[in-house]
């Protein structure tokens, strides 16, 4: 199977773009949804638009971009006792658990029950940027840079909060 390493990483990657895709775009149809919340006829088809994206595309894409990379540790194994791998993989269980959120609003919206505001979900849009930014880093440079790691999320951290406190 070492034999198809570097099929499984092209796969891998592919799977990544179509998560992020998903991560990117989902939030902001959140913001259109809120925004638009009172025109029926606008959100039944973000509604649709949330369900089959999420569905069709960011939960298969999340999993393939999972079993892929599991995939490749199992051939590799040492990748696991080098510290940027493992901080990719804290990041990785992060950006998880942001896809699994998107799930949870989306539900929440579509019963028409969500009390967060267009720009809640502006400033949530900025998390999965963040955490591909932290992934991206540790795996090309394959190294733990806790400097640039601080210094970045400080700095969406502070955007965020611009987001937030935007009158």
């Amino acid at each position: 199977m070492i034999d198809y390493y570097q099929e499984i990483l092209a796969f891998h990657v592919i799977s990544i773009m179509s998560w992020m895709a998903v991560l990117f775009y989902m939030p902001r149809l959140f913001v259109y949804h809120q925004e638009h919340k009172d025109k029926k006829d606008f959100t039944d088809v973000v509604k649709i638009q949330e369900d089959k994206i999420y569905r069709v595309i960011g939960f298969p894409a999340m999993w393939a971009t999972v079993i892929s990379g599991a995939t490749m540790l199992y051939l590799n194994p040492g990748l696991l006792k080098q510290d940027w791998m493992i901080a990719k993989l804290f990041v990785l269980s992060l950006l998880i658990a942001y896809s699994f959120s998107m799930e949870h609003y989306r539900k929440i919206l579509a019963k028409d029950k969500c009390t967060k505001s267009g720009q809640f979900f502006r400033a949530y849009n900025e998390v999965p940027t963040l955490l591909s930014i932290l992934i991206v880093v540790f795996v090309i440079t394959k190294s733990l840079h806790i400097y640039f790691s601080i210094a970045i999320i400080l700095f969406f951290g502070f955007v965020i909060y611009k987001i937030l406190t935007k009158k």
